[in-house]
């Protein structure tokens, strides 16, 4: 199996997890990673195409458009079994940013 190149983010996430307001006590969490995070950031939240998203993270439009899909499945599961929602992990590698 091929090693798998370290997605390039712009910053950790603020939050690190969602639950739901109604009786959530011992449902095991749906776990989102943080480059799947980072895909739904630049994506839904910025407003950029896969392909742009594919370029931020250094990664191929093909990757991008995977890791964006596999988090939308997640969320979707989070969403409709009414399970929590935990961000971390994955193969992520910190920007350097300059403003």
């Amino acid at each position: 199996m091929r090693r798998k190149k370290p997605r390039e983010i712009s910053s950790l996430p603020q939050n690190l997890g969602f639950r739901p307001i109604n009786d959530f006590e011992g449902k095991p969490a749906v776990i989102l990673t943080v480059d799947e995070y980072e895909t739904i950031r630049l994506v839904d939240k910025e407003g950029i195409s896969q392909e742009e998203c594919g370029v931020f993270m250094n990664v191929s439009r093909a990757t991008a458009q995977r890791i964006y899909a596999t988090a939308r499945r997640k969320i979707a599961h989070s969403l409709v079994e009414g399970l929590p929602l935990q961000i971390e992990g994955g193969d992520y590698l910190l920007k350097n940013i300059q403003e």
